[in-house]
């Protein structure tokens, strides 16, 4: 990463002043967390300082939402527990529960910072401690991550293995010519809900987005959000392997971010499957990254209008 310049005009404050060590009294309170999970990646990658080139990749922005006229900065704070050590060897999944058990409980959501895909089951495995009654899971995914074995190819067959319901599982964004007829298969089998990346263009962003939160949430149920960076285009993520070209515009990506964060129901969000040593020199997949931490903002700021 090179070095990100800020401005000293007190009149333009970066994203990254967002950040706090503890929660804001008056303010609504948003966890961030790195999962820096890597080692059962099926791509060979390196994604340890995926999370701190994100945190630094907020200082290129501001913290002003021109479409919803707000300053995320006068009501929003961004609180850091830092990041998991070592979430892939002996132990990681203890340390992410000890991290998890540390969040403040007045919490509106949690952002986390992945890693590739495998942080989707560390995180949501943690924070649900294993107890999947009242929890549903949301992808943006061009794959369906039904892969046999331990990967980041496989954390929703994880999940339903560990007692997920399908029935509460919506996969969104699913690619043509990215998924074996085995694992589609079985996906419908067992009753997930899948939405292949042309109906979602079809359909609309945020109706869709809409429609994936109530299957996942009905009941009540507290949502879990896992963005895959790879449901992009490859010309937008050249630091996500998987991408292929034809994925979800920017654009797109921003705002079905914006819109499931907008609904109460989600209390997570992950961003995964981004390797910085891959990205381009113009850090285009990290900068995209670091502006859907603000899109989730702006979704959780959007609940209390």
């Amino acid at each position: 990463m090179g070095h990100v310049a800020t401005s000293s005009d007190p009149n333009w404050p970066p994203a990254s002043s967002l950040i706090s060590p503890r929660s804001v009294p008056g303010r609504s309170n948003v966890g961030l967390v790195g999962v820096a999970t890597h080692a059962t990646s099926l791509s060979a990658r390196s994604a340890l300082s995926t999370p701190q080139a994100l945190r630094r990749a907020l200082g290129r922005f501001s913290t002003w939402s021109f479409s919803d006229h707000v300053d995320l900065g006068e009501h929003l704070a961004l609180v850091d527990y830092g990041d998991v050590d070592n979430p892939d060897g002996k132990g990681g999944p203890r340390r992410v529960r000890e991290v998890v058990a540390s969040f403040d409980p007045d919490l509106e959501m949690v952002v986390v910072l992945g890693g590739d895909n495998a942080a989707t089951w560390h995180a949501l495995r943690a924070m649900s401690a294993q107890n999947y009654d009242d929890w549903g899971l949301v992808t943006l995914d061009a794959h369906l991550d039904m892969r046999e074995g331990v990967s980041n190819g496989s954390p929703v067959r994880q999940l339903l293995d560990d007692g997920l319901d399908a029935r509460h599982v919506v996969q969104v964004g699913i690619g043509d010519f990215s998924n074996s007829p085995h694992y589609a298969r079985r996906a419908l089998e067992l009753g997930v809900s899948v939405i292949a990346l042309e109906e979602l263009r079809s359909t609309g962003v945020e109706e869709t987005a809409r429609r994936a939160i109530e299957v996942a949430s009905e009941g009540g149920r507290r949502v879990y959000v896992d963005i895959d960076l790879d449901v992009a285009d490859r010309s937008v993520v050249p630091g996500c392997p998987a991408a292929v070209p034809g994925g979800l515009s920017a654009s797109e990506l921003r705002r079905f971010v914006r819109g499931v964060t907008s609904e109460r129901s989600v209390v997570a969000i992950d961003l995964t499957e981004i390797d910085v040593a891959r990205d381009s020199a113009d850090e285009r997949t990290v900068r995209l990254a670091a502006l859907l931490v603000l899109e989730a903002l702006a979704g959780v700021r959007r609940r209390g209008t």
